[in-house]
């Protein structure tokens, strides 16, 4: 068996075979949008999952490399085993009949699968980050400013269409915290740290199987993980940092796999001299904390994938402990009504209906770049400015 490498992994068989949709959706009034899936991985399983129970979809054809992970979508995701499956991603775009496609497949590739799925012409909902390193990136910038402004494309930064998230940024926005100061994003979580590696896929497949303990794969945690949190703060800010700052290192190195960090601290300066703050441990022995928390003149917002709360100067409860000043200062909380995974799944789908569609890639461009600008920050221990990080590569 031939070694399944970076290359062979990207290009699955020799040349593309594109052909541009026939018909569009929304040429008949009743029909469902038609989807596919690249990468039945567990995020593409998970994600591929939500958008099979949207009543206004329907999954068509799914994709994988590896043909395990083509047998447990037919057994996981609904719809699946009725579905075309396919090991060549390209044969799955070249489908005129398919609206949408699903891209769930390792971050290093999304570059790739990406642009073939802008020449395809299709509706995208690409898992993040925009890809591992700075070229990669760039590969994805390129191609979406090519896609047809009547295809929705977006990103797994499920945050932005959480109505919790919208709410605290309505909050912000409608100037009740004041003037900006300082964000802080945690990405705190994991489980005891591995002493050993044993997988149980053959030599030439670990790599690729494992993918999400390679650097040049994954970007790292800070790229692959992290990357929720940094676009929350770009998008609360409006902006991209101008530099960074940081630390970080191995506290716990890996029987396989080269991260070079498991746990960094990065700051971060914007335009007008806002920092944000990004502070990540892994191996934590089931410990989480996941979040992210706004401070103004006037007031302080915190949100997570499952609240949102405003803190601010009037007192709406007493005060229960000494040491818990966060009873007196709450002004409003929310609460998350589901996995807001579903929300952006939902999302995605009424644009494609509704014939509004948008154009996320510049945003998720951007937030892989800013993760991209703290890891670059913290391997070299030293101040890296955008325009540096944009040189690299």
């Amino acid at each position: 068996m031939d070694p399944i490498n970076r290359r062979n992994a990207i290009a699955g068989t020799a040349g593309l075979l594109l052909v541009k949709p026939e018909t569009a959706f929304g040429s008949q009034a009743n029909s469902a949008v038609a989807f596919g899936i690249i990468g039945t991985g567990g995020r593409g399983r998970y994600v591929g999952t939500h958008m099979a129970r949207d009543p206004r979809a329907r999954l068509a054809a799914i994709c994988d490399l590896f043909p395990d992970r083509i047998d447990l979508a037919k057994t996981q995701v609904p719809g699946a085993d009725q579905a075309r499956t396919y090991r060549n991603y390209q044969e799955l775009l070249a489908q005129p009949d398919l609206d949408a496609v699903l891209i769930a497949t390792p971050v290093f590739l999304h570059p790739e699968h990406f642009e073939a799925a802008v020449q395809a012409n299709k509706h995208i909902y690409c898992e993040k980050p925009a890809g591992a390193d700075v070229a990669g990136v760039k590969r994805l910038m390129r191609a979406g400013e090519r896609a047809s402004k009547a295809k929705t494309v977006q990103f797994g930064f499920q945050q932005r269409f959480s109505p919790e998230y919208l709410k605290a940024e309505a909050i912000l926005r409608e100037g009740k915290i004041g003037r900006l100061t300082l964000m802080m994003t945690y990405w705190v979580i994991g489980s005891q740290p591995m002493t050993e590696f044993q997988s149980p896929y053959p030599p030439e497949e670990r790599k690729l199987r494992h993918w999400a303990l390679w650097h040049d794969y994954s970007g790292s945690p800070i790229v692959e993980q992290d990357c929720h949190g940094v676009d929350t703060i770009n998008w609360f800010a409006r902006a991209h940092p101008v530099k960074a700052v940081g630390r970080g290192g191995v506290r716990f190195p890996l029987p396989f796999g080269d991260w070079t960090s498991d746990y960094h601290d990065i700051i971060y300066t914007y335009p007008d001299g806002l920092e944000g703050w990004l502070i990540s441990i892994k191996h934590t022995s089931g410990f989480r904390d996941v979040k992210e928390q706004f401070y103004g003149s006037k007031g302080m917002l915190e949100t997570a994938r499952t609240y949102y709360r405003w803190h601010g100067p009037t007192q709406t409860a007493p005060l229960k402990n000494a040491d818990d000043l966060r009873d007196r200062s709450l002004i409003e909380k929310g609460e998350s009504k589901r996995e807001i995974t579903i929300d952006a799944v939902e999302a995605f789908f009424t644009s494609i209906v509704d014939q509004k569609p948008y154009n996320h890639y510049l945003d998720a461009a951007n937030s892989t770049l800013t993760s991209l600008l703290g890891r670059m920050a913290y391997e070299t221990r030293r101040e890296v400015t955008w325009d540096e990080l944009l040189r690299s590569a």
